[in-house]
């Protein structure tokens, strides 16, 4: 059967070709046209990034001053209160003694937010070292309880440690998992008007332990759960009105975990207390035997 298919004539295979040619030069001419644009996208976002860096740096810089500048007033402060209190230059009436008790309550939280202000410059500025080492989970809690006795002043409320069991030695920096925990204590102690506050340590079986500070306090409602751990939150609440802080404490233990290597999380509910967790590795990179 003969093919009704007509034979391609010159001119025709030629005007193909040419409009093959055109499209492939409008093609060639929007790549181009894109790669312009990509190319000064990135440098548009190399310049942001470039001032994103210095802007943190500046912040770093300036909290960083700010907050070894007012240490040396702080501790005037702090130091002739304990000699008023200590009656070292003689007797003191009951009110003088509550309001020099009042202005040495004040100092100490002033140095408690200039502490997590600089704690977060370091953080900020990449200047936190990691100093891991071998240590057993009964020597930190030993003293984190000590550390704590002096400032349970309510009698409603108990601070329990429950003994760790089955948690392995620890080679990580135990200096920074305190200071994570002793913010969850803090913070639970702040917010529990009575009840109890219950610290323990759970193996996960992962290679991996976590740390929890539960609390029979106020509890806080779930849209406040991912802001929480940012830098200068606080939750609104009848307590936190009356009760400062900087608002810092979760937002450094958070970065703090991520350095060992771990993550923090919170489990709570409005009026049935809160838990907050930290887990991590029960050893980090390059562990020598222990």
């Amino acid at each position: 059967m003969a093919s009704d298919k007509q034979p391609v004539t010159p001119e025709e295979l030629q005007a193909a070709l040419a409009h093959s040619r055109h499209e492939s030069e409008e093609l060639r001419a929007e790549l181009e046209e894109t790669n312009r644009g990509v190319l000064a996208l990135y440098a548009e976002l190399d310049s942001q990034a470039d001032q994103l860096r210095e802007a943190t740096e500046l912040k770093s810089r300036f909290l960083a001053y700010m907050s070894h500048e007012f240490r040396t007033p702080i501790n005037s402060i702090r130091s002739i209160t304990r000699l008023l209190l200590d009656r070292v230059d003689g007797p003191l009436t009951p009110e003088q003694e509550k309001q020099v008790s009042f202005i040495q309550q004040n100092a100490t939280e002033f140095a408690e937010m200039v502490d997590d202000l600089l704690d977060l410059a370091k953080v900020e500025a990449g200047r936190v070292e990691i100093s891991p080492a071998w240590f057993e989970m009964v020597d930190l809690f030993s003293a984190l309880r000590g550390m704590f006795k002096p400032v349970l002043t309510n009698p409603d409320v108990h601070l329990v440690f429950e003994e760790p069991h089955d948690v392995p030695t620890l080679y990580t920096d135990d200096r920074k998992l305190s200071q994570i925990l002793r913010n969850f204590i803090s913070n639970a102690l702040k917010f529990t008007p009575r009840g109890e506050v219950r610290v323990a340590a759970r193996f996960e079986g992962d290679e991996r332990v976590t740390f929890s500070v539960s609390d029979s306090g106020i509890g806080i409602a779930p849209e406040f759960h991912q802001s929480i751990f940012e830098d200068f939150s606080q939750v609104q609440s009848p307590l936190q009105k009356r009760l400062r802080g900087t608002g810092l404490g979760l937002s450094l233990s958070r970065k703090l975990a991520q350095l060992l290597g771990g993550s923090v999380t919170l489990h709570s509910e409005p009026g049935k207390g809160s838990t907050f967790s930290v887990t991590i590795p029960v050893r980090m990179e390059g562990a020598p035997p222990p």
